[in-house]
């Protein structure tokens, strides 16, 4: 499973590409985020084109892959500015329909894989029609918009409700890789980072994105600690059998459930 770490800062990407199974994210979409998720404790990228360069220039093993902005009428430059940058993947998000996933592929013309971010009502209920879109590999689910879509109160409300299954299992049957939501450190977050590893690993996840409780100041361990951490709780989750997997399942929808039953009218902090 790659650990994907979003940030701008070479020095970072040069810690990350430091340790195995790393995969670096340059955040490029600015359109309509903010407006998407006001009042919300989310992250909201400031990166510009030119810290694809910075920090490709940094990697030695870590692929880069780089977030665009939603399809629309300069997308054919933005993806050929961050090809000629070193993106080795682009990522479209908030499509709604196949066409528009169809379109952005043929713009990247088999020069990068393409990951679609799957986080719109649409697209979640389209699935069937663009699963098997020529030119994408890899489906990554974006929990934080795709359940502000679903009117749902808490960020892995889908995962509880079998939302996250239906399109794992579409993905599998695809061969596609598969990824989705973001994940806190161990012990720490509403839902526990090994909690979600463990859905993860049930589900055949292939990506996760690290959360920015990664860098707390005030954190015990290191990053490289916490990272270290987490990869030893992949190995233990692993070795579960699956009367073990299945119990975990259980455990994780009910902690859903209580964490969305003492949640206030307000939106939830992010993970």
């Amino acid at each position: 499973m790659e650990f994907l770490q979003i940030t701008n800062n070479p020095d970072l990407a040069r810690r990350c590409d430091a340790m195995p199974g790393m995969r670096l994210f340059v955040d490029l979409e600015h359109h309509g985020k903010a407006q998407r998720q006001a009042g919300r404790n989310t992250f909201l990228s400031q990166h510009v084109l030119e810290d694809v360069g910075r920090v490709k220039a940094v990697l030695r093993q870590s692929p880069l892959m780089v977030r665009l902005n939603p399809l629309h009428a300069d997308s054919a430059a933005e993806v050929n500015a961050a090809l000629a940058l070193g993106a080795d993947r682009l990522m479209l998000p908030m499509f709604r329909r196949a066409d528009e996933l169809a379109a952005f592929t043929r713009l990247v013309a088999g020069r990068a894989p393409v990951t679609a971010l799957l986080e719109t009502a649409d697209a979640l209920h389209t699935l069937p029609e663009w699963i098997a879109t020529a030119g994408m590999d890899e489906v990554y689910v974006g929990l934080n918009d795709l359940h502000i879509a679903l009117e749902c109160r808490f960020m892995f409300e889908p995962l509880a409700q079998g939302v996250v299954d239906r399109v794992a299992r579409a993905a599998h049957a695809q061969g596609l890789r598969f990824g989705f939501g973001g994940i806190a450190r161990c012990g720490e977050g509403l839902l526990a980072g090994e909690a979600v590893l463990g859905e993860h690993l049930r589900l055949g996840s292939q990506a996760v994105i690290l959360s920015r409780t990664f860098h707390r100041p005030d954190a015990q361990e290191t990053f490289e600690e916490a990272v270290t951490r987490l990869r030893g709780m992949q190995i233990s989750l692993v070795a579960r059998s699956a009367a073990q997997i299945e119990t975990d399942r259980q455990r994780t929808n009910t902690l859903v459930a209580e964490i969305v039953a003492r949640m206030p009218d307000a939106p939830e902090p992010s993970q």
